[in-house]
C-alpha cells in the first residue's frame, strides 16, 4: 500500500512505491557507504535520518518525489527513483540511486524511464534535468542512455555539479530513441541476458 495519494508505478520487474519507515535500513546502509559519495555522502546516522525524512516530506510539500524501487517477485528494495525539487534547486530534477549490491542489473534505467514517463504523460511535465557529479561516470552514462544531454548554459545547484537536460515529451514520443531505451530495458528483463563489459546501472 502506498502512502496517501502517491501512485504505485510498475514495470515488468519493478514496483515503485512511496518511501515507508520500514524501507529506511536499506536507505541508511547505502548513504553510509562509499556509493553515496556523489550525493553528499557518506552521511552519519543523523544526516541519513534527516535526508530520509526529507524524502517522505518532499511528497507533502511538492506533490511529487522519490519512489522506493521494489522487485516485484520478492518485494526487496533495490534503490530509489523519482522527482526532486528542494529549496535552491533551479529546476525539477529526475534522480535515482541504486543500492551498491544491486548495481549492473538495469534497475536504474528501468525505474528512471518509468518515472519520467509518469511525469511527462500523467503530470504534464514539459522537461526535466538531472544534476550530476562530473566524476559520477555511471550516472552520466545512464543520463545519456536516457537521451539527456549536457546543458552548459543551465544554472547548477552549487557550481560543482553538471546539468543533463532530458529530452522533451515531444522529442521522445514514438522516436528511435524511445524505442532504443525500451529495447535495452527488455534485454535486462530477459533472465538469460548477460551484459558485456563493465556492469552499469
Amino acid at each position: 500500500m502506498g502512502h496517501r495519494d502517491i501512485p504505485v508505478l510498475e514495470t515488468k520487474r519493478l514496483r515503485l512505491r512511496s518511501p515507508e519507515p520500514e524501507d529506511y535500513p536499506d536507505f541508511k546502509a547505502t548513504f553510509a557507504s562509499y556509493r553515496s559519495r556523489f550525493m553528499g555522502g557518506p552521511l552519519n546516522a543523523y544526516e541519513t535520518w534527516m535526508l530520509y525524512a526529507a524524502e517522505i516530506g518532499h511528497w507533502e510539500i511538492r506533490g511529487f518525489g522519490m519512489w522506493m524501487v521494489h522487485l516485484k517477485d520478492s518485494n526487496q528494495t533495490v534503490g530509489m527513483a523519482g522527482g526532486w525539487f528542494p529549496a535552491k534547486w533551479p529546476e525539477r530534477e529526475i534522480a535515482w540511486i541504486i543500492w551498491p549490491d544491486q548495481a549492473g542489473k538495469g534497475y536504474a534505467l528501468e525505474a528512471t524511464n518509468r518515472v519520467r514517463k509518469h511525469f511527462y504523460d500523467d503530470k504534464g511535465w514539459e522537461g526535466a534535468v538531472s544534476y550530476l557529479d562530473p566524476k559520477n561516470l555511471d550516472s552520466i552514462r545512464l543520463a545519456e542512455r536516457l537521451g539527456a544531454k549536457k546543458d552548459h548554459d543551465a544554472p547548477t545547484v552549487d557550481g560543482s555539479d553538471v546539468v543533463y537536460r532530458h529530452p522533451s515529451p515531444d522529442a521522445l514520443r514514438g522516436t528511435q530513441l524511445a524505442h532504443g531505451i525500451d529495447m535495452e530495458i527488455a534485454h535486462y528483463q530477459d533472465p538469460l541476458f548477460k551484459p558485456k563489459g563493465w556492469a552499469i546501472d
